[in-house]
């Protein structure tokens, strides 16, 4: 005996965020509607999640199809379901947040958007749907984070200087940091690796590179381990 349900479903879709960082902005990636409704304008990632799918793989398969990004760190950050978000018809949407090292990805167009690019978060055009909230909170949702959690080593290259380390954390929590304090709170972490490397070309007295030791922070983090910034 088959069974149905008595109520109409909501669609479901899924919206990303994705953050990269470069020397001055924390960067949000874009892509331009090619489809009505709001043709045109400026919108995250995102799609219709397939009935034979997960809902992180939606996210995933989204972020390739509509900008050819792949391979980046990928969480969940909250639902939005008012009802009017979407002109077309009930729509829920399942928003996640992702970090992606600028350098690694060659993002492009495709399926359904006719353009694609980064934009400086304090400098977004105007967002299609209610598009410029989901923006907000997963920018709030980071700065939370980057303060008991390393991910904002996800933006960083695998080789970086202190500074650049620094720089990172100010950008994304919109503060100055005292050099000299959050030196000594990094390497007291024992996170960071020194390494035998050295910046190339640039002007002033090339920095010693370090490396993010994964496997120290994931031993350190099953025992309840905070990186508090």
């Amino acid at each position: 005996m088959s069974h149905s349900y008595e109520y109409p479903r909501a669609a479901l879709t899924v919206d990303c965020v994705v953050f990269g960082l470069d020397e001055h902005d924390l960067k949000v990636l874009l892509i331009q509607r090619k489809l009505v409704p709001f043709q045109h304008a400026w919108a995250l990632p995102g799609g219709f999640v397939r009935v034979d799918e997960t809902i992180d793989a939606a996210a995933r398969r989204e972020l390739e199809e509509e900008a050819g990004v792949t391979d980046v760190y990928l969480e969940q950050l909250y639902t939005f379901g008012t009802l009017d978000r979407d002109p077309r018809e009930r729509v829920v949407t399942v928003a996640y947040y992702a970090l992606a090292k600028l350098s690694d990805h060659r993002i492009r167009a495709a399926t359904d958007a006719m353009g694609v690019g980064w934009f400086a978060l304090d400098d977004l055009p105007k967002l299609a749907f209610d598009h410029s909230e989901i923006v907000a909170r997963a920018h709030e949702r980071l700065r939370g984070k980057v303060r008991y959690a390393p991910v904002g080593f996800e933006l960083l290259p695998p080789r970086f200087s202190l500074t650049q380390l620094q720089r990172l954390y100010e950008i994304i929590l919109g503060t100055e940091l005292d050099k000299r304090n959050f030196r000594k709170k990094i390497l007291s972490l024992d996170l960071v690796v020194e390494t035998d490397e050295v910046e190339q070309g640039v002007r002033h007295r090339a920095a010693r590179l370090y490396r993010f030791d994964r496997r120290k922070y994931d031993r350190l983090a099953k025992q309840g381990f905070e990186l508090s910034i």
